[in-house]
């Protein structure tokens, strides 16, 4: 069983409720980076990973970017179709990276803090067997 706690943005959930992105899909990108199987590393420890559309595969489904640190934590920060766009701008990465920074430096207090006031909502591993 990971010990890596996975975490979704308000933002990231509104974006995967709308698109009928399960849970279990996150867990599955999140369990595909802790093995090492990152489809991109975009540095500060931001990574971008895809995400099958329901009921198809990965190749054209969604792109999420998530900072990640195996066995800590994962914060799913943004999400898009790839037929929506190519990727991400140099200003909007910048942003993750500094985000990263901040939900890497968090301690548990400001997580449950978060979780509390809405910011984030964790994931459930529980939920998804």
């Amino acid at each position: 069983m990971s010990t890596t706690r996975i975490f979704k943005t308000q933002w990231f959930s509104r974006f995967a409720r709308r698109e009928r992105i399960a849970d279990a899909r996150l867990v599955e990108a999140v369990r595909r980076a802790e093995s090492g199987l990152v489809d991109a590393d975009l540095g500060g420890g931001v990574i971008k990973q895809r995400v099958a559309r329901p009921g198809r595969g990965r190749s054209g489904g969604y792109r999420v970017l998530m900072a990640f640190r195996p066995s800590d934590r994962a914060v799913f920060m943004l999400g898009f179709a790839k037929s929506g766009r190519d990727n991400v701008t140099p200003d909007e990465l910048e942003s993750l990276k500094r985000a990263a920074v901040l939900w890497f430096a968090s301690d548990t207090v400001r997580i449950e803090t978060a979780i509390a006031e809405g910011v984030l909502a964790e994931v459930n591993y529980e939920d998804e067997k």
